[in-house]
């Protein structure tokens, strides 16, 4: 290469370097300038709530800001479709970004836009927004509403439960549903609201199963209910036993998320059907009459009644407890079910045959004939009581033609609650046969003065008497 060509290449190598530091310069300036514009400007790919304000000032930025999300609805998604739009407006939508825009301004470096242009979007929420809070809680409950009434065409979440099968109870697993936490998805709606997103997807807010097949505590009411399922309950009523079907308690154990219980709506409709069958009050009593043999008596005042919700309660927990058990049902009335309503002691009054016993512990203890109430007021049948007992009284009342009457008695004893008793009777010439008809009582039990002295100092308050 000679002197010339060498001179040459190297004053082309200079050149090239120059204009490179030229071009350089030039894109350092280029960029330094792009920087001081970035310095009151947002940066390139900056979206805040949701709106891209990229190269805009702060002014701008909320101005925008505010045109958009005022003209555009809130959106509420559900199985991502728009299932509800709601107005700005119609929540007293108000806003000021400025300060919040000014803070993530401040944070940028305006160097950094030549990155930022190859980045992913800078998105950002900033506060501002204020809402009229009694028109959003109207709102919130307007979508509570809704929501409610849409999630009776969903599929419901279930918890793990116990259920009965033919081998016992075995755990379900949870089913996980379509069904929306009304309480969250309402809470989360108002507070994206507030901080002034444009929408929410409540499929975010499915109701979540809260007890699942691996539950310690399920596990343990699965052992309980198989216990329980197994256990030997009697009932002892009117001197008779007899055991619940254990079919009929297996039926009644429920699990009550995740506790053993029991069906309240099966016992109460056992229990019910022990009273129509049992009860004293509504039942007649078959009895053993001396000279009539078996008759049925009436209900009368003694008698009782099974207490149909206390014994639910009683029941429940004692077949809760887990443990075999003999129990006779919580009554009301004039005695209790846990004996036979007639034993070995009672008056037995046999109006056909115009006669009066007095068994004490199973034998006769007195006997006589007896007149009861003439055709007009006759002597009410029935399963009655001696509540009472008092000496030398004096009986009032109405004649047939509506004249009163009173009748001293030296013993009365009553037996119902109309003002029937049994007493002496010094008026009457003779008992039994036919009597009754013509010289009947206003409807007590006339005996014989003597007699009725010994029934009198004999029978105790409380002993049944049978009239039929």
């Amino acid at each position: 290469m000679t002197r010339n060509e060498r001179r040459n290449s190297h004053n082309k190598t200079h050149i090239g370097v120059i204009v490179v530091l030229v071009l350089l310069v030039a894109l350092i300036g280029g960029y330094a300038l792009r920087s001081t514009y970035y310095a009151k400007r947002f940066l390139p790919n900056t979206v805040v709530n949701g709106v891209k304000i990229n190269n805009l000032t702060i002014s701008e930025a909320n101005r925008k800001i505010t045109r958009e999300l005022k003209d555009s609805p809130f959106l509420i998604k559900i199985d991502n479709k728009n299932w509800k739009e709601i107005n700005r407006a119609d929540l007293g939508w108000q806003n000021d970004y400025l300060p919040g825009l000014k803070a993530v301004q401040k944070k940028q470096n305006p160097f950094s836009w030549g990155m930022q242009l190859v980045s992913a979007a800078d998105t950002k929420d900033v506060d501002g927004n204020t809402l009229d809070e009694t028109k959003l809680d109207a709102i919130g409950e307007a979508v509570r509403a809704e929501l409610t009434q849409a999630n009776t065409n969903r599929t419901a979440t279930e918890n793990a439960k116990v259920t009965r099968t033919d081998n016992g109870f075995e755990i379900t697993p949870e089913k996980q549903g379509t069904t929306i936490d009304v309480d969250a998805a309402v809470t989360a709606f108002k507070e994206a609201a507030k901080t002034g997103k444009q929408n929410i997807d409540f499929d975010n807010y499915l109701a979540k199963p809260t007890i699942t097949k691996d539950d310690a505590t399920l596990k343990k009411t699965m052992d309980k209910m198989n216990a329980v399922a197994k256990i030997k309950a009697t009932y002892s009523i009117n001197g008779k036993e007899f055991q619940i079907p254990t079919s009929d308690i297996n039926t009644w154990l429920i699990d009550d998320n995740g506790t053993m219980s029991l069906d309240q709506a099966k016992v109460t409709a056992y229990v019910t059907s022990l009273g129509e069958k049992y009860n004293t009050s509504s039942n007649p009593t078959e009895f053993n009459s001396t000279r009539r043999g078996k008759v049925s008596v009436p209900s009368g005042t003694y008698s009782w009644t099974i207490n149909t919700a206390s014994e639910v309660a009683a029941l429940t927990e004692q077949i809760l407890a887990g443990k075999d058990f003999t129990r006779s049902p919580i009554v009301t009335g004039a005695t209790t079910a846990d004996k036979a309503l007639i034993d070995k002691t009672y008056i037995e009054v046999d109006l056909e045959n115009q006669h009066m016993w007095y068994y004490k512990d199973g034998k006769v203890a007195i006997e006589t004939d007896i007149v009861s109430g003439k055709p007009s007021s006759a002597t009410p049948a029935g399963v009655d009581y001696v509540w009472s007992k008092e000496t030398n009284k004096t009986l009032k009342g109405q004649n047939d033609d509506g004249s009163d009457y009173a009748s001293p008695v030296k013993y009365w004893m009553p037996i119902d609650w109309t003002g029937v008793g049994i007493h002496d009777s010094d008026w009457q010439p003779a008992y039994g046969g036919d009597l009754w008809k013509t010289r009947g009582s206003h409807g007590c039990v006339n005996t014989p003065p003597d007699v009725m002295a010994k029934l009198y100092n004999t029978v105790e308050v409380g002993t049944p008497v049978l009239v039929f």
